[in-house]
């Protein structure tokens, strides 16, 4: 038995949940999580969850750390501040996660970020905080499939069929 794909939100859930959205913007420094997130709309912390990421492609703690790691991108570009700082100041309690977030988010360390003004190949500096902001914005990077086959190049083989090893292959009789 399949399960089917989950229903789209209900016109009342959509503005609840932009209430949340626009909750984690402003108050991303803030200390905030799913459960008080949901009570705030008078949603359960599991409703919200599996709303917020059918309407945004990310579940709510996500969406939140994305935008601490933004706001963290544009403190460490202005260079006023270490790493720390700007970890305690966009709302992160840990630096260890707010790094690993950060490195996982940005592709480098923030203390690589702060220290080069270039990154993935794009000068910013000297351009404006709203342009850097645009350009650099983290991105979380899907992961291969799980069972995805892995890529071939065009020409390698492609006359053989790619088949699942461990199962038989089965010919008409």
């Amino acid at each position: 038995m399949s399960s089917s794909p989950a229903p789209a939100p209900h016109l009342g859930d959509l503005a609840r949940l932009r209430r949340v959205r626009d909750r984690i913007d402003r108050e991303y420094a803030r200390p905030l999580d799913v459960e008080a997130l949901a009570r705030g709309v008078n949603m359960s912390a599991g409703h919200l969850s599996r709303q917020f990421k059918l309407a945004y492609g990310e579940p709510p703690y996500s969406y939140l750390m994305t935008r601490r790691i933004e706001r963290a991108m544009a403190l460490l570009r202005r260079g006023d501040l270490n790493v720390t700082e700007v970890c305690f100041a966009v709302g992160c309690s840990s630096l260890s996660t707010f790094s690993s977030r950060f490195t996982e988010l940005v592709g480098v360390p923030p203390s690589v970020f702060r220290d080069h003004e270039e990154l993935d190949g794009q000068n910013i500096a000297g351009i404006p905080a709203c342009v850097a902001k645009q350009v650099t914005r983290p991105v979380r990077k899907a992961g291969p499939a799980r069972n995805a086959a892995p890529a071939r190049e065009a020409g390698a083989g492609d006359a053989e069929p790619v088949r699942n090893r461990e199962a038989p292959t089965r010919r008409p009789a």
